[in-house]
């Protein structure tokens, strides 16, 4: 059994897509609708296709995927192709991941950490009800 995800025959069909020439129609009429879209300076618009089947028994019918393809197509202002990236599981395996982390910007004791946390207070508790109930509760 084959499960198939997103646009068939990706790969095949973003050879008819040419950049600077082709619009956003075109991308639609070629492709349909994109997976997911981002706005920045330009439309990006990303296009999936992901095929997966079931492997062998003794692997317990887990799924294997067999291929894994991404277009990531930058659109100017006017609607016209300008940047066209197309990505199989092979590039998607050589991507190096940096190991780093990022260090928060603050520390418990600082004017951010402080002013955050009591802005939070009073998004929770606007009217400060849970601060008279507490002195209820302790003067019984």
């Amino acid at each position: 059994m084959v499960k198939h995800h997103g646009v068939p025959f990706l790969e095949k069909k973003q050879l008819d897509l040419v950049i600077n020439k082709t619009n956003k129609n075109d991308i639609r009429n070629t492709l349909g609708n994109p997976s997911t879209t981002s706005k920045f300076d330009n439309d990006i618009w990303i296009y999936i296709e992901r095929k997966q089947s079931q492997s062998k028994i003794k692997n317990l019918g887990k799924m294997k995927i067999i291929k894994n393809d991404v277009l990531v197509l930058e659109i100017d202002n006017y609607g016209i192709l300008k940047k066209k990236s197309f990505y199989n599981m092979d590039d998607m395996n050589n991507l190096k991941i940096v190991d780093g982390t990022t260090v928060a910007g603050f520390k418990k004791n600082s004017f951010i950490y402080d002013f955050m946390s009591s802005m939070r207070q009073k998004i929770n508790d606007p009217l400060g009800q849970r601060a008279k109930n507490r002195k209820k509760i302790n003067q019984r």
